[in-house]
């Protein structure tokens, strides 16, 4: 923008951009080198504090709770020069269409939703992974079964798994600020290039405080390289670039059924070859606690911070308890999970949800390669908390 477009926003003359004055490092750096000052602070606030260093070239949303304070923080942002352009859009799968046309052109893109925004997307974000689209979704999880709520439950994501997309599970306020920054680079890696969603327990997380370090504002990562991608992006100075819809593709006919076949294997292979970025930035795809014990608790999210409680707890009492929390749900960390569990007697699944698609997971990966007891639960929906008493009585009822 020129200076003259600066004065017509109501902005001084001489106005810069605060992302014009911060430092482009390497994403190493930023993750594990720079020194960081901790916070106590929301997982809205943490959410903000992560676009605020990823170097975001538009953000597009439409107000859902609980992601509308972050997207609210999101505009200010924008005010503030760190994200170049914001907009709202009319509703969910007009932005999650916006978002696919943005990221076409090869620039980097952000947006956020929940539940049964979401859900409404989802015909659009569903499209994201075959068109080769490295979009970050922030997804603030909560209810969408009826009767409808605002409560944290994390049953959407039981919708994205086999989308093509990228899914991390957040913990905590600390997560949900690592976690996006992380995505916006791996999602952007030549040979992966694919949509990421960060998923967290909404009001849990979201509106809850927790401490935060974080980098200082004064740094953000690399831009994003548009040429740098599996799919190269679109030319919109200079149209036609390519067709985004061939028509003999489209229909059905022979070379339909094998086109659509292979890419969707490519798309699908792409997400397992990003568990080495992840394994690199995130510091592995799991954390493990007390990696001998006998029995496990397995679970992501806001479930892990309750199974961490109840695992101290059992220690205190003298009996080891082992606990896996995974990261990353897309690519799902089936060789690490196999080689850990392959040996127990038990593991127990706690959930924010009423299918138990984690308990799902695990029993597809584990057929045949692990002779433990696996538990259905515990698990809460529709906005229950999950007290620790509760695993630590689901423990107790199965040792029995």
């Amino acid at each position: 923008m020129s200076n003259l477009d600066f004065v017509a926003e109501g902005k001084p003359a001489d106005w810069v951009p605060l992302g014009d004055l911060q430092k482009v490092v390497d994403p190493m750096e930023m993750f594990f080198e720079l020194p960081r000052k901790t916070e106590f602070i929301t997982g809205s606030e943490a959410a903000r504090e992560s676009i605020r260093r990823m170097n975001v070239d538009i953000a597009i949303s439409y107000p859902i709770t609980p992601q509308s304070e972050t997207m609210q923080q999101a505009g200010y942002l924008y005010d503030e020069g760190y994200i170049k352009d914001y907009y709202r859009g009319e509703e969910e799968i007009g932005v999650m269409s916006a978002m696919a046309g943005a990221s076409r052109a090869g620039i980097r893109c952000l947006t956020a939703t929940a539940g049964p925004g979401l859900m409404r997307g989802m015909e659009a974000i569903a499209s994201w992974p075959g068109a080769r689209t490295p979009i970050v979704l922030m997804d603030m999880c909560r209810v969408i079964n009826t009767p409808l709520a605002i409560q944290p439950d994390n049953i959407e994501m039981s919708f994205m798994l086999n989308t093509g997309m990228l899914l991390l599970h957040a913990e905590n306020q600390q997560d949900f600020y690592d976690y996006p920054l992380v995505a916006a680079i791996v999602s952007e890696e030549v040979d992966v290039t694919l949509p990421c969603a960060v998923s967290v327990d909404g009001f849990f997380v979201t509106h809850a405080r927790g401490q935060v370090s974080m980098t200082s504002k004064d740094y953000k990562l690399p831009p994003r390289d548009g040429w740098r991608s599996a799919v190269p992006a679109m030319d919109n100075e200079n149209p036609p670039a390519r067709l985004a819809r061939d028509a003999p593709i489209q229909k059905s006919n022979f070379i339909s059924y094998h086109m659509h076949s292979s890419w969707q294997q490519e798309v699908f292979a792409a997400v397992e070859r990003s568990a080495k970025y992840f394994e690199k930035y995130l510091d592995g795809c799991i954390e493990v606690i007390n990696p001998d014990a006998e029995e496990f608790l397995v679970t992501s999210g806001a479930a892990v911070s309750q199974s961490r409680e109840a695992v101290r707890q059992e220690g205190e009492k003298g009996r080891k308890v082992g606990l896996i929390k995974i990261k990353t749900i897309r690519p799902f960390p089936t060789r690490q999970l196999i080689e850990i569990l392959k040996n127990v007697k038990r593991i127990l699944v706690p959930e924010f949800n009423q299918a138990g698609w984690m308990h799902k997971e695990l029993c597809s990966i584990l057929y045949g390669k692990c002779n433990a007891e696996i538990i259905n639960g515990p698990r809460v929906y529709g906005g229950m908390t999950m007290p620790t008493e509760m695993i630590l009585e689901w423990l107790a009822k199965h040792r029995k």
